[in-house]
């Protein structure tokens, strides 16, 4: 797994033009981080997960999320073992290396804060015992648009676990030929080859934590979230968590990019995919058709970056 090129022509063979949403999915999992995939249905945001999961060899599940989807069926429970007069723990369907969590937003709020302590502790606790979760971990969540029927809106504090936020979008006329020419000669996930494997991925994420990042890029990363909470169209800004995933995520940005230090323009990259669904914007703001990106592109543009040597 030396070489970040290799993962994403495999990825690319199932999931076709959208390379940025590939490459920005893979510094989130190399960063340790977890992904939101907000997006109407049937434009490849499963498939995605599951060419993940075959590029690098993760142990894959999968739960639709549905209102009656009860938080056991996530993080496990006990069941009474007659020969050995115990309760012994049933593993969840968390207990994987990737774990698709489709349609997050359909289920009830017990359901969805099942997930949060596996996401931000790696481990799971049933009837007073804890039980890590497997390494590497990483959720890949969808969610649907606001308004879908059955949908709800994700809390705040369920929104800043996810390192990123991405989006598919549909495909352009001449992708989309591409994918139906290639389903005609069978399923285009079948061709996807397991290049590397967990061990591969550990070692490599120990690799981008150990990127340098000078002094100065870290003062950026801090002005750049001051300045969200201070901007006149935000309610609220971005975290301390959120100055921690930007830093980690343009970490791995350079990592792919065949730096073992951080650049400006590493930052510049990821940030609105990292920063994005952290802000709520006021009212007015709102009314007036600001968008969080719109306020992002603005401090990125009037935050002046720092000259690293």
């Amino acid at each position: 797994m030396n070489d970040p090129k290799s993962i994403l022509d495999e990825l690319k063979k199932a999931v076709v033009g959208k390379d940025n949403v590939l490459i920005m999915a893979l510094l989130a999992i190399l960063a340790r981080g977890h992904i939101l995939l907000e997006d109407i249905p049937g434009v490849g945001k499963t498939t995605m997960a599951l060419a993940f999961s075959k590029a690098l060899g993760l142990q894959y599940n999968r739960v639709q999320f549905t209102p009656d989807v009860l938080p056991s069926d996530i993080v496990g429970f006990s069941l009474y073992d007659k020969a050995s007069g115990q309760m012994v723990y049933q593993p969840g369907a968390i207990l994987c290396n990737l774990f698709l969590a489709d349609e997050l937003n359909r289920a009830t709020s017990r359901t969805q804060s099942a997930l949060l302590e596996a996401m931000e502790e790696g481990n799971v606790t049933v009837d007073g015992v804890t039980h890590p979760v497997p390494d590497p971990f990483v959720v890949i969540a969808t969610q649907n648009p606001v308004g879908a029927s059955g949908t709800q809106l994700l809390p705040d504090s369920q929104l800043d676990r996810f390192m990123v936020r991405l989006s598919m979008g549909y495909p352009r006329p001449a992708d989309e030929l591409e994918l139906l020419s290639r389903k005609q000669k069978g399923n285009p996930l079948d061709t996807v080859r397991c290049i590397a494997d967990r061990n591969g991925l550990a070692e490599i994420r120990d690799v981008v934590d150990q990127t340098y990042v000078n002094p100065k890029i870290l003062e950026y990363i801090i002005r750049l979230g001051n300045a969200t909470r201070t901007h006149a169209h935000v309610l609220q800004g971005a975290s301390p968590r959120a100055s921690l995933a930007a830093t980690s995520m343009a970490k791995a940005a350079a990592w792919v990019q065949g730096r073992d230090y951080v650049i400006p323009g590493d930052v510049k990259l990821i940030y609105p995919a990292t920063i994005t669904h952290r802000l709520l914007l006021t009212a007015d703001a709102k009314a007036s058709g600001v968008t969080a990106d719109t306020v992002l592109a603005e401090i990125l543009k009037n935050t002046p970056a720092p000259v690293v040597k």
